[in-house]
């Protein structure tokens, strides 16, 4: 018969493979907010915070907040601290408890509004957390839950859970609800934009390439300037979808033309259309920015400078040649080159904003809108209490 210290050390061990495999799973997925954009580093702080106050008491917990959602007396009320504990808690066997003490956390608040802690967000981050994309999706759209997901910040969340999981068309939906709802009064919130951009440039369709033309289309015409995220993604697609005009003058757009994406995508659209002696300027830039004794080089990607030199030989100009080569040789002699896929420097990682010193990763969590107190965790009566 095992020892408890035995026990405890397979206990151990099986949550951190199970931790690992999670991981694993995790690292497969293509994502486009880092963790700390989106506050699920904050949510993951917490998260553990959780359980090691509850430690072996989980089981009885969730037993409780069963009992609390099978009935409808008054001792049945779901309170804000216990519906807060579980989402920290959550694991996939909970999902359909959550639900149900949220429509029931959502109902009872009609008629009584229980504090000011904001859910959405929280539930949201639960749900990328747990990598469960159909049921974040079904939840958001439920009419039982009303606007408990009308946050920006918690669009941006399923957005981009939905991304990871290549589910672009259901990116491309839920956009299409936050701009009916003006959620906070934004049609256009910009991590929404972005977001539906980078699906609309994973989906690489011309039907994708007419609504990325669409919603540019839109933006400019009220005087909203994306982000350059936004306009990279419509280049691209654009490029991709034998529109380089279109994608040169998005380009244009973007305020700083010093961006490696945007001098990449700007030479490629100037080598799609025929015109690869514009796109040497471009280059001569980018040698003239290493020259200028800046710690960081200015690099350019290979997939780029290829599309040009097929250009340059196709144009058969000799001096423009011999312009092009020269250039070439100083990129090749500075090391220069980004052998790196453009999706991949496209697609790369959006980080989050850096935290001020001393702050601790519930900082950021709690700037998200979803605690107003101090970063403490914080310890408030609930059914727990009372068990």
């Amino acid at each position: 018969m095992l020892g408890r210290g035995a026990t405890t050390f397979f206990r151990s061990s099986g949550h951190l493979l199970r931790q690992q495999e999670a991981c694993l799973v995790r690292l497969s997925v293509n994502f486009l907010y880092s963790p700390a954009a989106i506050g699920r580093s904050g949510y993951e702080f917490a998260r553990n915070k959780t359980k090691e106050q509850f430690a072996s008491l989980e089981d009885k917990f969730r037993t409780k907040m069963r009992e609390v959602v099978q009935h409808t007396d008054l001792k049945s009320t779901v309170f804000t601290e216990d519906l807060k504990n579980l989402v920290h808690l959550a694991n996939e066997d909970d999902l359909n408890l959550v639900k149900e003490m949220t429509v029931k956390f959502v109902s009872q608040n009609k008629e009584l509004r229980f504090g000011s802690f904001v859910f959405g967000p929280v539930v949201m981050r639960m749900y990328h957390f747990l990598n469960k994309p159909n049921e974040a999706l079904e939840a958001f759209k439920d009419p039982a839950l009303g606007e408990f997901f009308d946050q920006l910040v918690s669009i941006q969340i399923l957005m981009d859970l939905l991304f990871e999981n290549a589910m672009y068309d259901k990116v491309i939906e839920v956009f299409e609800i936050v701009k009916d709802k003006q959620l906070q009064g934004s049609k256009y919130p910009k991590n929404a934009v972005t977001l539906a951009f980078a699906a609309l440039y994973k989906q690489n369709t011309p039907a994708a390439n007419e609504y990325s033309k669409t919603l540019w289309a839109e933006l400019n015409s009220i005087g909203h300037y994306p982000m350059r995220r936004s306009a990279t993604f419509a280049a691209a697609l654009a490029i991709n979808q034998g529109d380089p005009a279109v994608a040169l003058e998005i380009l244009t757009s973007v305020r700083r033309q010093t961006y490696v994406t945007v001098r990449n995508l700007k030479i490629k659209a100037l080598a799609e259309l025929g015109r690869p002696d514009d796109a040497l300027p471009v280059l001569r830039n980018i040698l003239e920015a290493n020259d200028s004794g800046r710690e960081v080089s200015h690099t350019i990607s290979k997939e780029s400078i290829d599309t040009l030199e097929a250009s340059i030989k196709k144009l058969n100009n000799p001096e423009v040649t011999a312009e092009f080569e020269s250039i070439l040789k100083s990129i090749k002699d500075l090391r220069l080159f980004d052998t790196s896929p453009l999706d991949e420097q496209l697609c790369s990682v959006i980080e989050g904003l850096t935290p001020r010193q001393g702050n601790e990763p519930f900082d950021r969590y709690n700037r998200q809108g979803q605690n107003r107190r101090p970063s403490y965790y914080q310890k408030r009566p609930g059914v727990m209490s009372m068990v």
